[in-house]
Order: C-alpha cells, then sequence, then structure tokens
C-alpha cells in the first residue's frame, strides 16, 4: 500500500510563504500525475494543483501567480510552495499520487492564514 505524507503546514500571517512537501512511500516515477488539493471547513475538496510525470503543471484559478508546484525527482518528493498567502487559503491540504491503476491520498496538513 502507498503511504503519502506531507508536511509543512502551520500558521502563517496573511501575506506570508508556506512550503508544503509530500513524501510517497514508492518511488515517485509510479505515479503519472501528483497533485495537491484542499479542503476548507464546511466545503468540498477542490484541486490547487497538479504536476504530471514530464512536469507538466495545471493550477487552480485562485492560486495562479501565487502558489508553485514543483517534484524533485532525485529527492523523491513533491512540493507547494505558497506564496501571497489570503485567509480564504485556511484549510487541510491534501497531496494525491496517481498510478496506471489507483490513485492515492495522504492525511493532509492543516493551512492556517490569520493575523
Amino acid at each position: 500500500q502507498v503511504q503519502l505524507v506531507e508536511s509543512g503546514g502551520g500558521l502563517v500571517q496573511p501575506g506570508g510563504s508556506l512550503r508544503l512537501s509530500c513524501a510517497p512511500s514508492s518511488n515517485i516515477f509510479t505515479f503519472y500525475n501528483m497533485g495537491w488539493y484542499r479542503q476548507a471547513p464546511g466545503k468540498q475538496r477542490e484541486l490547487v494543483a497538479t504536476i504530471t510525470s514530464s512536469s507538466s503543471t495545471n493550477y487552480a484559478e485562485f492560486v495562479k501567480g501565487r502558489f508553485t508546484i514543483s517534484r524533485d525527482n532525485a529527492k523523491n518528493a513533491m512540493y507547494l510552495q505558497m506564496d501571497n498567502l489570503k485567509p480564504e487559503d485556511t484549510a487541510v491540504y491534501y497531496c494525491k499520487a496517481t498510478t496506471s491503476r489507483n490513485s492515492y491520498w495522504g492525511q493532509g496538513t492543516r493551512v492556517t492564514v490569520s493575523s
């Protein structure tokens, strides 16, 4: 069973930055697509950004220009650099990884943007 471990969440002031990390228990080359999703209290989980094995990226409109998704195959990890954070970015952020057969989710890391 593949496990995904997220880290890097926390409390940050508006305008601040955080970098989330996702470390899979299997080789990152296993996944043709990886991504970050988030779920705010009382809301449905939504896509934030995705990255393919060839590093093609896709972003939700509400994070374009502020968030950057990346993957480091040598470190077997995926990242989400979040800049200019806003209170509405407050949510639990989840890592997702997809193979040809299955999709896997991490347990989530909480991000709180508040002054």
